[in-house]
């Protein structure tokens, strides 16, 4: 039953992770290992004869496939081959597109595979599941994680264990157009909605604010504010639970007063001005700047719902997994490199270069790092922010969840009788998958 929910999953498993991005062929190497102790040979003096044993560290190579930005992995691979030169151990990113594929078919290979992988943390219930990743504790001491933000870690573990080192991670914000935001960014979602039915000419094609008021990620800060869920640890969906319903009536104001609500219709309003501000996240930061936007950003941790809870939206981490086979054969390189990419330097070098919010909390100490909104705002958000359900039967999920705030917002169906109808699809889809 898991090999055929496995092979469903792979065909379109985790759309949202392609979101993921800070702002701006099999390998055939054979592996290497740290070697044992040599004896290199016997001196004989006229008192005596002494042995002499010379321990020969060899290089190590730490193969990584990653799908993501080439220059955050060059950036990574330039600080950990730094650290880790002396002790001559050494990292090599390559990029595969179809990771998931990729991992399915190699990731037990010691030769033609990789050591470890850099992805999303929302695919590692399906990596557990093929049965190729170690555990992380077995490699790193616990007191790595207590130098990262909790929320990355919690990211990381499945099924009550850690699999997964965190390394940088992105939610959603809340982006205003300094030039037209008129006073000062209200504390409530209920403060932010009198300012949008007063700022706010659908006729006219001006809004106050816009997001993708029909995509489950998008909504997501509401609904975990509320206290509701998409789907719960043991994968059972929460579609139709009394948080659900009034998160997605609350939604449902907000919805009436924003575009259309697709990607490309909210990102153009707000990079053309016609759009005061805008849910969204670092991806965008790039068309932003393009479009000459003087910005403001707040953490969506700081909007109070009504229930007195920050939005809580879904948070997307970056970071590694190890493979079993690598696990074995270089345990003691492999031990390092986690520790190397779990610290502030790391962290340091990413959120400066590349505007990526580190998991280490020590990094955020950096002025560098500390003098950068953006991720200050990422950071805070972490407080409340949830990071996406990593188990498999999440990847069957959006379709439901995207289908029920559609029916809402977009057709007028009543809210209770669209929840308990995409539920039913929930359950039916999930079912599908075992």
């Amino acid at each position: 039953m898991m090999k055929k929910m496995l092979c469903l999953m792979l065909s379109g498993i985790m759309a949202v992770t392609l979101l993921t991005g800070c702002g701006s062929g099999q390998g055939s190497k054979e592996e290497e290992s740290v070697s044992k102790p040599q004896e290199t040979g016997k001196e004989e003096t006229a008192d005596s004869e002494k042995e002499a044993v010379q321990t020969v560290t060899e290089p190590v190579e730490i193969k990584i496939w990653h799908d993501g930005d080439e220059a955050i992995m060059a950036n990574i691979a330039d600080t950990v081959n730094q650290a880790l030169e002396s002790k001559q151990i050494s990292v090599s990113f390559e990029k595969k597109s179809g990771l998931t594929d990729q991992l399915q078919l190699y990731g037990n290979d010691a030769v033609n595979g990789p050591d470890m992988y850099f992805y999303a943390h929302d695919s590692l219930g399906t990596f557990v599941e093929m049965g190729i990743l170690s555990p992380i504790k077995d490699l790193v001491d616990d007191s790595v994680f207590e130098g990262l933000l909790p929320m990355t870690v919690e990211a990381g573990t499945y099924k009550n264990t850690q699999y997964f080192m965190p390394v940088y991670f992105e939610t959603l914000l809340f982006m205003y157009n300094k030039s037209l935001w008129e006073g000062a960014v209200p504390e409530t979602t209920e403060e932010l909605y009198a300012y949008m039915e007063t700022h706010t000419d659908t006729t006219a094609g001006n809004y106050a604010v816009v997001n993708q008021h029909s995509t489950a990620y998008n909504v997501a800060p509401i609904i975990n504010g509320f206290g509701g869920y998409i789907i719960d640890k043991d994968g059972n969906p929460g579609l139709d639970t009394k948080e659900m319903i009034e998160a997605v009536e609350y939604n449902k104001k907000f919805a009436a007063l924003q575009a259309d609500g697709d990607y490309n219709t909210v990102t153009t309003l707000f990079n053309e001005g016609k759009a005061a501000a805008i849910v969204g996240g670092p991806w965008l930061i790039s068309g932003i700047k393009d479009a000459g936007i003087d910005l403001g950003i707040k953490s969506l941790a700081d909007f109070k719902l009504p229930n007195g809870n920050g939005l809580a939206p879904f948070s997307g981490v970056q970071g590694v997994g190890v493979m079993k086979h690598a696990a074995e054969g270089k345990k003691d390189a492999i031990s390092q490199v986690l520790v190397t990419l779990a610290g502030k330097e790391v962290g340091e070098i990413l959120a400066i270069s590349s505007n990526c919010a580190p998991a280490n909390i020590e990094a955020y100490d950096n002025p560098a790092v500390a003098d950068n909104e953006m991720i200050v705002a990422i950071k805070d958000t972490a407080q409340t922010a949830q990071p996406m359900p990593n188990i498999p039967e999440m990847s069957v999920m959006w379709g439901p969840a995207e289908g029920m705030l559609a029916a809402v917002n977009k057709s007028g169906e009543d809210v209770q009788t669209a929840t308990q109808k995409y539920q039913q699809d929930a359950l039916t889809a999930i079912e599908d998958m075992q």
